[in-house]
């Protein structure tokens, strides 16, 4: 039926349903009113980006006003911002695997409740790049973990749950045939490897902490690039294995800085 699923039967027995970290809720708004007709959900780790790529979408698709003054749906929590354009709703997550896992649980249940179909999800924003031009466009077709593995694994209850983080790959491909009438940035298909930290987990020699040499660095990253992996960040298995069991079309765009 194309209906954003949620899979938690506790849901059901509940009166009110509060997305706390939204600022949102079942009794306090009309959320099949505010959100029924959403079509396409950006996501990306800064309020300001998120702000200024509803304010470009507003633009494109040609909205009455200039698109300055867009508000922020969720001014009422200090948590994530979310911002509409039309059918295109743009929302931060923060950094890490914590903060995307909390937003996303929320952003879920919230085109659920408001009875969205067919939802496309993007993660956009970036990442460092391992093997390729600096100003590339890393489109995701498997999010791996630091073993190189397509998987996201999560301790409930003391037990360690294992979930799958491949990706749409239709839309992978749809999404680099849109890269060709863009020839400022290559664009290319890649596995993306996602840690859980900034510093030591992506190999960084300059954290507070470095409990490897420069060698063992570059060993480790060659190993990555054999394995298919073409960029690293924090967030990616969560926002794939989140998008795969609620029936999103996900998929993920990182821009690679340096």
């Amino acid at each position: 039926s194309g209906l954003v699923l949620v899979k938690n039967p506790h849901l059901d027995l509940m009166e009110e349903d509060i997305l706390y970290h939204l600022d949102l809720g079942t009794k306090t708004h009309n959320l099949p009113a505010m959100f029924g007709d959403i079509k396409f959900v950006c996501v990306g780790g800064s309020p300001n980006r998120m702000r200024a790529f509803a304010q470009f979408m507003h633009r494109e698709l040609g909205l009455a006003g200039d698109g300055e003054d867009v508000a922020d749906i969720c001014a009422g929590s200090d948590r994530y911002a979310m911002y509409r354009a039309g059918p295109v709703l743009s929302i931060s997550h923060g950094m890490g695997i914590p903060s995307i896992s909390i937003m996303l649980h929320e952003l879920i249940k919230l085109l659920h409740h408001a009875k969205c179909r067919d939802v496309t999800i993007i993660r956009i924003g970036t990442s460092g790049g391992l093997g390729i031009e600096a100003g590339s466009v890393v489109i995701t077709d498997t999010a791996v973990d630091s073993s190189f593995q397509p998987r996201f694994e999560q301790v409930v209850l003391g037990d360690v749950v294992v979930r799958s983080t491949e990706l749409d790959k239709d839309l992978a491909e749809e999404l680099l045939a849109c890269s060709r009438d863009i020839p400022d940035f290559p664009t290319l298909i890649g596995h993306t490897m996602c840690t859980y930290d900034f510093y030591e987990g992506q190999g960084r020699l300059d954290g507070a902490l470095c409990s490897f040499s420069s060698e063992k660095k570059l060993e480790y990253l060659r190993r990555a690039y054999d394995a298919g992996v073409r960029n690293i960040e924090m967030e990616s298995t969560a926002f794939a294995a989140l998008c795969g069991l609620c029936g999103l079309k996900g998929e993920s765009c990182r821009f690679h800085l340096l």
